[in-house]
């Protein structure tokens, strides 16, 4: 099966080539329906730029503790994690914006749709959302985009169950900001994080991003994290476990 599909204003692809247990492709086929069904609720219920989704609604105090969805309740658990553990680097709650949590939610709504795909039999599929990438049932390889030339890859890794997330200023720009200081980060072009699930590779991707140069060491610094930065001066970081296997694994 090999689906693609714009979903949450990025394109999302998802392929599946192999099945196990007692499953089927029409079980299959059922479940890459409820996958890309479950994205599209993520988006009307978390968009903080939908006047009558959940997060908006929270986000302007109309909704009390006692009706917030388990959804969103395990999503503010993740942000107010990441905050802390940066030192308020990380922050869904900015000056001047609205409560706006999209860093938290991208990776933790697609690896929820993974773990569908787990549960359907879908033995190794690749389900990528706008190049943040979880995998089940490789080897598969993913190539990371050069931060400053779009049609080159400064590495490629291969991963087997797992997920890769880069945060990096050339798809949008400066647009990941420092809740420390308030600006526009700018220590570093790209970073790609290694994790056992797309929720934590994204999360940790952009809070080392919004941290600057320290944010590699913190993030290499997590257990089950491996990391590929280039900062602003060009150099490349590259953690020991980072599964390198290709191009420009060296630098970028």
């Amino acid at each position: 099966m090999h689906r693609v599909e714009q979903v949450m204003g990025f394109p999302v692809s998802l392929r599946v080539e192999g099945i196990e247990g007692g499953a089927d492709v029409d079980g299959l086929s059922e479940a890459g329906d409820a996958v890309f069904a479950w994205l599209r609720e993520v988006d009307e219920r978390f968009n903080p730029f939908k006047s009558l989704s959940e997060v908006s609604r929270y986000g302007r105090g109309e909704l009390p503790a006692s009706r917030l969805s388990a959804d969103l309740v395990e999503v503010l658990a993740l942000c107010e994690r990441y905050r802390v553990a940066t030192g308020g680097a990380f922050d869904a709650r900015l000056p001047g914006r609205g409560f706006d949590p999209c860093a938290i939610v991208k990776g933790w709504s697609v690896q929820r749709a993974a773990e569908r795909l787990t549960a359907a039999g879908a033995g190794r599929f690749c389900l990528n959302a706008g190049g943040d990438v979880v995998v089940g049932g490789g080897p598969w390889r993913v190539g990371i985009r050069h931060p400053e030339i779009a049609d080159k890859v400064c590495t490629v890794l291969e991963l087997t169950d797992g997920a890769v997330a880069t945060s990096a200023r050339y798809e949008r720009g400066d647009h990941i900001i420092d809740g420390r200081t308030g600006l526009a980060a700018t220590g570093l072009l790209s970073v790609s994080v290694v994790a056992s699930t797309l929720t934590e590779a994204d999360a940790v991707a952009t809070a080392a991003f919004a941290m600057g140069r320290d944010g590699v060491d913190w993030a290499a610094g997590l257990a089950g994290c491996e990391v590929y930065a280039v900062d602003a001066e060009r150099s490349v970081v590259r953690t020991a476990g980072f599964p390198s296997v290709g191009v420009g694994a060296g630098s970028a």
